[in-house]
C-alpha cells in the first residue's frame, strides 16, 4: 500500500500550491524544512514561462525561502530539451515575455521576434506582455505552416483578484482563428517529471507531484507514472475529480494539511 512515508522526492507546483501572488500559504516553510530533515529532495515545477528562475528565486526569497537554481524545473526547461532533441538549429518565433526569449537565447536556441526572419517554429508561452501584433504574427506564421509548440495548456493564472488568461487560453484563441492546435510541452506532458527523476536519481515510487490543477499537475503525474497530491488551495475543486476523470492519489486542502498528514504517517 502506498503511503506518504515512502516519498522522498517532492515535485511542487508553485502558483496556487505554495502561494497566491505574494502570499505564502501557511505551512510551506515548515514542509520544505521537514523534507530536507528527512533526507528528501524537493523541486519546484512550474508551467509559467513568463519569468526566469532568477525571478522565482527572488520571489521566494522575499517570502523567506532561500533557493538555488538546481531547485527548479520549468516549462522553459522542457521546451529547451524538446528543441535541442527534435528541432536542432530551427529558428523560433517567441510569443512570450522578454524573459522567456532571453532564457531560450541563453540556452543557444535560435530565436527571433521578426516573423520574416526565417521562422521554423512558433513557440507560445504565458505572455504578460502580449500585444495584438504578436497575435497577428502568430496567425500569419501558422497559416504559413510553421510548427507550433506551446509551453503549457493552463487556461488561467491565479492572482489575488481572481484569474488572468494563461497560455492555454491564448492558444485556444489562435486555434479558433487558424484551425491549428499546438503541441504542449510542459505539464501535463511527463517531460518535466522525467527530467526531475533523471536529475535526482530517485525511483518513480519515491516521487510525488503536488499541485492545484487536475488537468496539468495531476495529469502530469498520471502520465509519468508517479503518485500525486491534489491541493484545494488554488484553481481546482474537489468536484472537478469526477467531472474530469483525473484521479489523484491523495487530496488535501493545502500544503499545511499535507504536512500534518505526512507527520502523522507511521
Amino acid at each position: 500500500m502506498r503511503t506518504l512515508q515512502d516519498k522522498r522526492l517532492f515535485l511542487l507546483d508553485m502558483d496556487g500550491t505554495l502561494y497566491l501572488d505574494d502570499r505564502l500559504f501557511d505551512g510551506v516553510k515548515e514542509f520544505l524544512a521537514r523534507i530536507r530533515e528527512r533526507g528528501g529532495r524537493y523541486l519546484f515545477l512550474t508551467n509559467n514561462s513568463s519569468r526566469g528562475v532568477e525571478g522565482y528565486m527572488e520571489k521566494l526569497g522575499g517570502m523567506g525561502i532561500r533557493t538555488e537554481r538546481r531547485d527548479y524545473l520549468t516549462s522553459v526547461d522542457a521546451a529547451i530539451d524538446c528543441l535541442r532533441r527534435r528541432y536542432p538549429g530551427k529558428r523560433c518565433y517567441v510569443q512570450g515575455t522578454r524573459s522567456f526569449y532571453d532564457q531560450l537565447a541563453a540556452a543557444g536556441i535560435p530565436v527571433t521576434c521578426d516573423r520574416e526572419d526565417g521562422v521554423d517554429i512558433l513557440l507560445s508561452g504565458f505572455d504578460r506582455e502580449l500585444t495584438f501584433q504578436k497575435l497577428e504574427d502568430a496567425c500569419i506564421l501558422l497559416e504559413r505552416g510553421a510548427v507550433w509548440l506551446a509551453t503549457n495548456p493552463d487556461w488561467v493564472c491565479p492572482t489575488w483578484y481572481g484569474s488572468v488568461p494563461d497560455c492555454g487560453s491564448v492558444c485556444e484563441m489562435l486555434t479558433r482563428a487558424t484551425g491549428r492546435r499546438p503541441e504542449f510541452l510542459g505539464k501535463p506532458r511527463p517531460a518535466m517529471v522525467q527530467l526531475a527523476l533523471a536529475e535526482t536519481g530517485f525511483p518513480p515510487e519515491q516521487a510525488v507531484l503536488i499541485g492545484d490543477r487536475l488537468y496539468t499537475d495531476i495529469a502530469c503525474a498520471v502520465n509519468a507514472g508517479i503518485d500525486s497530491i491534489f491541493v484545494l488551495s488554488g484553481e481546482g475543486k474537489r468536484e472537478d475529480i469526477e467531472r474530469d476523470s483525473i484521479h489523484p492519489t491523495w487530496v488535501y486542502d493545502d500544503i499545511g494539511a499535507v504536512l500534518r498528514a505526512w507527520e502523522e504517517t507511521p
